[in-house]
């Protein structure tokens, strides 16, 4: 599961007391805030935004992906929010006030939404207290919801993330499986509570609770919690006008063959003349991978496997799909050399700062 950017905050309350608290709040926060307020306080708060009812700033907040404050109490915030509930990897974090401004308590999407952090941002504006009740942050363990967002992995199975936090607060050793050594770094101050492996050991791991941090392979025991890096980089090149759906095809196919996980693709590579082209675009929106564009004389200086003469006459480049990987990934090796659909080419590489 990805970081992504700070989320922008709105900043809700019902009484003028209250109103007076949101606005300190909303202008403390370093992040875009917006004040919420009910109609007949906000027309007296220039720049508020009025609500009639407190489920419809709640509403707002929700499908803008907006994270939310709110100075009042709690149980009118659940009621608020209950039924637009999705998951805690959807959900917005939402932070509640007392009007005094002494506790901040995270309410809801703590870890992955972020909630933790922003109640500890609102009392460092109020002089409050925090108050946290995730059990790794009780405890001072660590959280691998959180750690995927630090090393920016994506998680496989989000379920899984429940039984290793159980494992963890009952004493049980954990084991990690960190091939790329994403995770190995984070957890070194806790030792105590892990046995690390570079790869799989022979044999399995037996019934012992496990993370696997890796681009392969993509079929891993259902009570593993599976992070992908996202350390892999396609090279793409493709005639005019190909469709999204070939170049997709393509993807999957090469990569199942190799044993790598779509999830772990981080960028698309290709040359400058095919910014344009709807079709790579499209894929790199469905794989959520961002794209690197490079000019024909810059991957015309990579030293490719398989160079084409063919594709130098159109594109003044020897290679598109292999240079394009290489550039982008900064390796000196491909993982998986140029394949051919129709259409389509395509080359896999690791980016080297997980080489």
């Amino acid at each position: 599961m990805d970081s992504g950017p700070v989320k922008a905050v709105d900043v809700a309350a019902l009484t003028e007391r209250g109103a007076r608290l949101a606005r300190r709040i909303a202008q403390g926060l370093a992040r875009p805030a917006r004040l919420r307020l009910p109609e007949r306080i906000a027309a007296m708060e220039p720049g508020a935004l009025p609500f009639t009812r407190l489920a419809e700033a709640a509403r707002d907040a929700f499908h803008e992906s907006r994270d939310l404050v709110c100075v009042m109490a709690c149980g009118i915030v659940v009621r608020g929010i209950s039924h637009l509930l999705q998951g805690k990897d959807r959900d917005p974090a939402v932070v509640v006030l007392d009007e005094e401004g002494r506790f901040a308590v995270s309410l809801l999407s703590g870890h992955m939404g972020g909630a933790n952090l922003l109640a500890r941002e609102v009392a460092s504006i109020t002089g409050g207290t925090p108050v946290i009740t995730t059990a790794t942050d009780t405890r001072g363990l660590p959280a691998f919801d959180i750690l995927a967002q630090e090393t920016g992995c994506r998680i496989e199975n989000l379920a899984a993330v429940r039984s290793i936090h159980s494992a963890l607060l009952e004493g049980r050793t954990v084991q990690v499986v960190d091939p790329v050594g994403v995770l190995c770094p984070r957890l070194a101050a806790h030792q105590d509570l892990f046995a690390f492996f570079d790869e799989i050991p022979e044999g399995g791991t037996g019934s012992q609770p496990t993370v696997y941090a890796g681009e392969s392979p993509k079929h891993l025991p259902s009570d593993w919690l599976v992070l992908r890096p996202r350390t892999l980089v396609l090279g793409i090149g493709c005639n005019r006008g190909t469709g999204a759906q070939e170049i997709l095809d393509l993807i999957h196919e090469v990569l199942d063959e190799a044993d790598l996980s779509p999830l772990s693709v981080s960028l698309l590579a290709s040359v400058s003349e095919k910014q344009d082209e709807p079709g790579i675009l499209e894929a790199a929106q469905g794989l959520h991978a961002e794209i690197m564009w490079f000019p024909a004389v810059t991957l015309t200086a990579m030293s490719v496997p398989n160079p084409s003469e063919t594709v130098r006459r159109h594109l003044g480049t020897p290679s598109v799909a292999e240079a394009a990987a290489l550039a982008a990934s900064r390796a000196s090796r491909l993982l998986v050399p140029k394949r051919k659909a129709k259409n389509v080419t395509m080359a896999v590489a690791r980016l080297c700062s997980t080489s």
